[in-house]
């Protein structure tokens, strides 16, 4: 279980800060703070509101297909790391402002991916609930950064509201965006043979990569993948188990991530009334042709112990070397045994 911190007077203001001030510095001080520019492709069915501001361009209604790219700046401030590796929580660091968006063809995206400095095959990853298409972006990045995933990387986003009491309608949006997951799964399939593709998803959307795989099967089953992979996915885990026969064999390998200090697939399980996939302590060994990978060994990096992919260094370099490397569970570092299809992340000996 997670063991709740207590706080000091200092700490609670420390975090109030950061919170309150969570806009980079005009300019750099000293050569102290580091700035950086990213940008982001994606393809999402949301709606296009007719704002030209970042933050609102993209709507939480559903809409068509657009794409294009993110322009986010990155700013780390090296001061902070200090505290932050000292503090028993995690204290940002980095800061991301999402600066412009600029449309354009699904096809020039591609071909940037074409172009992309890896030798891997692309990789397509979509979120989960809660989280509007500017805040999308920047968690979009940061598990870039997190497990060294910047070429080759395109974003898919639903139209997820962004509000967290909208679960239910998050869902509901969720089953409807399925098809068109699966439909960009297929193209990209196709535009990138003979390379497998990769197929990334967290929370919510893990189990919307699993419902367009399900989707696929039926609808494009000449579609080979090379990895999917499922982060903490809120999906529940015996209706996982009885479409894997249908999915297996679409993919080369299937992983799922879980633990067992999840607080947002707790809330999710009490609401659905049962265990989710990416909780530990399910049967795993039921699971056939799946690597299963419980993270709850390691320090928790969040609150809600939900964005491990994010903010977890070991569980970023389990990634690293599971796609860039394309080495299966057997191969990799730290990692224990637990049984035929079941390991655990360990911290460094």
């Amino acid at each position: 279980m997670i063991r709740p911190y207590v706080f000091s007077p200092f700490v609670v203001g420390l975090i109030g800060i950061l919170h309150l001030f969570n806009l980079p510095p005009a300019q750099a001080q000293d050569g102290v703070t580091q700035r950086s520019f990213v940008e982001m492709p994606f393809v999402t069915i949301r709606n296009r509101t007719g704002d030209s501001d970042p933050e609102d361009f993209f709507g939480d209604e559903r809409g068509t297909e657009f794409s294009g790219w993110c322009d986010v700046r990155q700013t780390k401030v090296p001061a902070l790391s200090s505290i932050a590796e000292a503090a028993p929580f995690r204290i940002p660091w980095e800061f991301m402002t999402v600066t412009g968006i600029r449309e354009a063809p699904l096809g020039d995206i591609y071909s940037e991916l074409e172009n992309a400095n890896t030798t891997r095959a692309p990789i397509l990853y979509t979120h989960g609930y809660n989280i509007g298409f500017e805040k999308g972006c920047r968690r979009a990045i940061s598990l870039q950064d997190n497990a060294n995933l910047q070429d080759g990387f395109l974003w898919f986003s639903w139209p997820s509201d962004g509000v967290l009491t909208n679960y239910m309608r998050d869902e509901t949006d969720l089953f409807w965006s399925a098809p068109s997951l699966a439909d960009v799964i297929a193209n990209m399939s196709e535009r990138f043979a003979p390379q497998k593709i990769n197929v990334t998803g967290h929370s919510l959307g893990g189990r919307g990569v699993a419902l367009s795989l399900y989707i696929m099967a039926a609808q494009h089953p000449e579609v080979k993948l090379e990895n999917v992979v499922l982060l903490a996915p809120d999906m529940d885990f015996e209706t996982f188990n009885r479409i894997l026969p249908a999915i297996r064999d679409i993919a080369m390998r299937i992983t799922i991530y879980t633990t067992v200090d999840d607080r947002a697939l707790d809330l999710s399980e009490s609401l659905h009334g049962y265990p989710r996939l990416g909780q530990s302590g399910n049967p795993v060994e039921i699971l056939q042709g799946v690597e299963v990978i419980d993270v709850s060994e390691l320090p928790t990096d969040s609150a809600s112990g939900h964005l491990y992919h994010l903010y977890g260094e070991l569980v970023g370099k389990d990634l690293d070397q599971l796609l860039n490397q394309g080495l299966g569970a057997a191969a990799r570092e730290n990692l224990k045994q637990l049984g035929h299809n079941h390991w655990s992340l360990q911290e460094n000996d």
